[in-house]
């Protein structure tokens, strides 16, 4: 019989204490799932809260397994992103790319910008002052989706504008953010310069197989059986989101890449058996992202968050609106558009969380605008169904 020594006690309570904190974090998450199914919320702000109100410096502090809670989140993000790539295919990319890049240079402009100016006369460094551009920039992909598929508007005449616009900003961060992971390193001229090359060639490989092998891939992974797709589509996002990460391309992106180069009848198939790992996973990411956050750090920025909420809405309405207007899509549909726009969400985080490091102001006021424009979503869709 082995010997029961004190590390084995130990290692024993402490594995015990992880099964009792994740236990209480879902069935937390589970009771903030109902309450929001039931008042008709959007559960992302919910679990914000809840991370807030339960991390560090929160009213019922807890001592969450951070590292596991961590790991969950990051996979929870590849999982959102993979499954935003479903929904596109490669002809829908090109077409996209074809007919929406006056919106999307609009839409830039006038939603980077408001982060970039704020930042530069917050006299944050310009690195810091363009993270913030972009978490004022990008639009929430897998929201605005879910919102639109729930209010029965996938096939409204302005849904194509808002999918155009959302596809030009998420394959924008296939740029973006290799660029950003760069910059952070800090490295020289040279060497930045050749690692940039290297993620935007990585980029535009991994684009390349996906439009133009996607089908042949989709044959290789597709199956009868639900435990092969199950395993070969997790497998498949986890190493290519791994050698993207290591090749300083953004991991989400390398997901959501994956996600573009599936299609056919292996996507339904896809969706039903990832679907419930995303809605864990992800759900894990917005708990996290909220118990990194110290209650006390958000009233400082208290101002700017509702100042950038307040602007940024504005001018994501006017361009959604500007661009369905200029595809000649009726005036209240334009306006529809441009609401749906309004939602940010997985990779503002991620762009805050890469950017915390040199201006911890920039994960706290994300905090607070995030749960700001997340929270739109609610009265967009309750204006929606009137």
């Amino acid at each position: 019989m082995p010997e029961v020594t004190a590390a084995t006690t130990v290692a024993a309570h402490d594995l015990s204490r992880v099964f009792i904190e994740l236990g209480v974090a879902i069935i937390g998450l589970a009771v903030l799932t109902r309450l929001s199914s039931r008042f008709g919320f959007s559960t992302i702000p919910l679990y914000l809260l809840a991370g807030l109100a339960f991390g560090n410096g929160g009213l019922v502090p807890l001592r969450f397994s951070q590292d596991i809670v961590h790991i969950g989140g990051e996979i929870g993000v590849l999982l959102l992103l993979f499954m935003l790539g479903l929904e596109y295919t490669g002809s829908e990319l090109g077409g996209n790319l074809r007919s929406g890049l006056a919106a999307g240079g609009v839409d830039f402009a006038l939603n980077f910008s408001p982060g970039l100016v704020v930042g530069l006369l917050l006299r944050w460094s310009p690195l810091a002052a363009g993270l913030l551009g972009g978490v004022t920039w990008i639009s929430s992909s897998g929201v605005i989706a879910r919102v639109l598929s729930e209010l029965g508007r996938m096939n409204n005449p302005e849904t194509r504008i808002i999918l155009s616009v959302l596809v030009l900003e998420d394959l924008a961060m296939a740029v973006y953010l290799p660029l950003v992971a760069v910059l952070l390193i800090g490295q020289g001229f040279v060497a930045g310069a050749l690692s940039i090359s290297v993620a935007l060639l990585t980029v535009s490989v991994v684009l390349f197989v996906a439009v133009h092998y996607g089908a042949t891939l989709s044959r290789w992974v597709a199956h009868e059986s639900d435990e092969v797709i199950l395993f070969s589509t997790l497998g498949l996002v986890l190493l290519v989101a791994g050698v993207a990460q290591r090749l300083q391309v953004s991991a989400a992106i390398g997901a959501f890449l994956v996600g573009i180069a599936l299609s056919g009848p292996i996507v339904k198939q896809t969706e039903r058996l990832i679907g419930p790992l995303r809605d864990l996973f992800a759900a894990t990411f917005f708990l996290f992202f909220g118990l990194q956050i110290d209650p006390a750090t958000l009233p400082p920025v208290l101002l700017l968050a509702i100042f950038l909420g307040l602007v940024t809405t504005g001018t994501k309405l006017y361009s959604g609106f500007w661009a369905a207007r200029r595809a000649g899509i009726e005036a209240s549909g334009s306006w529809r558009a441009g609401a749906a726009l309004v939602a940010r969400g997985e990779f503002s985080i991620v762009i805050a969380g890469l950017g915390a490091g040199i201006e911890p102001r920039l994960g706290h006021c994300r905090w607070l605008t995030s749960y700001f424009w997340l929270s739109w979503g609610r009265f967009w869709r309750a204006a929606s169904n009137r």
